[in-house]
């Protein structure tokens, strides 16, 4: 991959509605065997791109390998955990070898834990690290060394990086607070010597499957308390900004979190 100088001006074409397809792209999505992450799958799909995707959860990977095919693209299924950096070299490997090229990205892979400090074992603090933070740094790794100019990383964050919520869950936000610097990091060194473009969504309260575990009445006490748009989200609403951050349409943007929070964030 050439890592020659960024030209000084803009090179790429008018801007259209086209600008945010993603026709000829391949995305590489992590954590895709259900929630944020097979819905990321089905939309960047529905976008354009064939899509690769990879979880532990080989089961859950058939199925959403399903949908993106019925969404007429084509999908490489791997099984793999973010936080063995072999494993992470071998899915990029396998997409080099099935479809020639990584355009895209995705760092949606991560666990949660809301266990009281005092009572936290070591061994539990550093999985959410390793899987949350460590995967998504050597997944960015693997597909930095291929990826030509012009191409985009993910990273998927959250707004407990930027505030708390109620929950003892320092091992979760302590790792999504570094996600935002490892994109600022990894936006600011790879911008010009090999013009990849690194951002992060932050979403707020989404209805996917961590929902079930929350206590009860924890959902519903943040919305009401916290959220000016007083809903959780669907995690159709993070496929329009995660399909822009990744597409033409955002070219001379990197190095931002983009919070996808019903406005939690503002209060």
């Amino acid at each position: 991959m050439s890592e020659t100088t960024a030209p000084t001006t803009w090179s790429g074409a008018p801007f259209g509605v086209d600008s945010f397809r993603l026709d000829g792209k391949v995305a590489i999505i992590t954590g895709a065997s259900s929630g944020l992450g097979a819905a990321f799958a089905v939309g960047f799909a529905r976008a354009g791109a064939d899509i690769v995707i990879c979880a532990r959860r080989t089961d859950k990977l058939a199925e959403t390998a399903a949908k993106v095919e019925a969404a007429g693209r084509k999908c490489l299924a791997v099984a793999a955990d973010v936080s063995v950096v072999e494993d992470c070299q071998r899915v990029v490997d396998e997409t080099m070898a099935a479809f020639g090229q990584v355009d895209i990205l995705v760092n949606n892979a991560g666990i949660a834990s809301a266990t009281p400090t005092t009572r936290e074992k070591p061994e539990d603090y550093r999985q959410v690290l390793e899987v949350n933070l460590f995967g998504s740094y050597w997944m960015a790794q693997a597909c930095g060394r291929v990826m030509e100019r012009g191409s985009s990383i993910l990273n998927v964050g959250s707004i407990l990086g930027s505030t708390t919520a109620g929950l003892p869950q320092a091992a979760y936000a302590s790792s999504k607070s570094a996600i935002i610097g490892l994109t600022r990091d990894l936006a600011q060194q790879w911008a010009e010597r090999k013009g990849i473009r690194v951002n992060a969504l932050a979403p707020g309260f989404f209805t996917t499957e961590m929902v079930h575990q929350y206590v009860e009445g924890y959902l519903e006490t943040q919305i009401a308390q916290r959220v000016p748009m007083r809903r959780a989200g669907d995690p159709e609403e993070l496929i329009g900004p995660a399909v822009f951050l990744s597409s033409d349409a955002a070219s001379y943007v990197t190095g931002v979190l983009l919070p996808v929070d019903g406005g939690t964030l503002t209060t």
